[in-house]
Formats: C-alpha cells, structure tokens, sequence
C-alpha cells in the first residue's frame, strides 16, 4: 500500500466509503486473523465471562470479533469507532451491543470505565512512513491514543492488541513502565496454516488493583 493510502487509514472518510454499500468489504471484514486462531489469546487474557467484564472494542469496523465474544457470554461490550456509516450497519446488526461513533484518540468515558480494551489493528491504521523514525503526526496520534486507553482502563485492567508488526517497533510506542506492565506473545497458527506472517498478541496489564 502506497504511503498516501497509509495516511488515510487514519481519517474517517476512507473508512467511510469502505464501509459503503458499494465496497465489498462493506458487509463484515476481519484485519489480521479471523477468530477461531485468536480465540486461545482471548481466552487466557479475558476474565472469566461470569465476571461480566466491562470491555471496550477499539475502532471495531465491522469485525466479527464483538460478536464472537457475545458469543462466549462476553455481553458487556461497548463498541467503538469514529465511522458512522460502520456503527450504524452494525448497531442494526446486532442490536443487542452498544454502539457509539467515537474517536478513540478522544474517548468520552470516565477515568477508569472499563476491564478490557481490546484493538484488533486499530493502532496498526495509525501507523505509516519509518517506524524507525515515525512522522510527527503519527506519533501524535498514537500518543493520544495510547494515553486515552491508559486513562479509561481500571487499575489492574489489561489492554489486548493484536498485529503484525514487528515488536521491536511497536514496544517503544506503547510502553509505559509507571503506568502497566507490557508482555508480547507470538500468535501461534493453526496447524497447517501456512501462514507468511507472524501475528503479535500485546498485553499491557494497568498497574493497581481494582477496587
């Protein structure tokens, strides 16, 4: 992808006529893996379904994601994104979720709202030029980004993302030893995958304990 159509990624009116009726990704389209491979990370990192875990969904597109966790009971579930055109279809998809046209640079939730912030590629679409050296404007966004998942995550909240970027270019952008931990999984494929990339599982866990 060339480097201009990079730098949209980070606007909402790409995606707003990707998500029109007139793209084939408009229906539903999943970044990265589908979830039968993630399904393990989730299920580690995710506290139990029982615990009605407050989890928020980080520029949700129209991934299938939110619904396959609904799916494992996971109800409380507040889903994100700053295209209107992707919130409406999917709120009149699945009603039974929560759905707000959002940008997760600005969120509007109080300090501390939810359990579990989950991002499936949504800082992967901030990300353009040498990450060796990104461009102002790229590391503005990830730093907005980053210290508003920080601010609505509970003490002893965990932030789950999933790429394919390389670790030793996205640790920088994320750590914050005075604020989480940060552990990296590599996403292990299904057997006879054959996959080309290999898929990164970060968990950033807010230091504290709830209360």
């Amino acid at each position: 992808m060339a480097k201009d159509s990079l730098e949209e990624l980070a606007h909402p009116a790409y995606w707003n006529t990707r998500y029109s009726g007139d793209d084939p990704d408009a229906a539903t389209y999943d970044w990265l893996r589908t979830f039968s491979k993630i399904a393990p990370f989730f299920a580690k990192h995710l506290p139990p379904a029982l615990s009605n875990p407050r989890i928020l969904q980080l520029g949700c597109g129209n991934s299938t994601l939110s619904y396959d966790l609904y799916s494992q009971s996971y109800h409380n579930q507040t889903n994100v994104d700053f295209s209107p055109i992707v919130i409406d279809a999917m709120r009149a998809k699945h009603p039974e979720m929560k759905w707000m046209v959002m940008d997760v640079r600005k969120l509007a939730f109080e300090d501390g709202s939810y359990d579990v912030a989950i991002d499936k590629a949504t800082l992967d679409a901030m990300l353009y030029g040498s990450l060796w050296d990104p461009p102002d404007e790229v590391k503005a966004n990830i730093k907005a980004y980053v210290d508003e998942i920080a601010r609505v995550l509970r003490p002893g909240g965990k932030w789950l993302y999933i790429t394919w970027r390389q670790p030793h270019f996205i640790k920088p952008l994320l750590q914050r030893p005075d604020v989480w931990t940060l552990e990296v999984e590599t996403l292990a494929d299904e057997p006879g995958g054959g996959g080309m990339l290999e898929y990164f599982g970060f968990v950033m866990t807010k230091a504290g304990e709830a209360h």
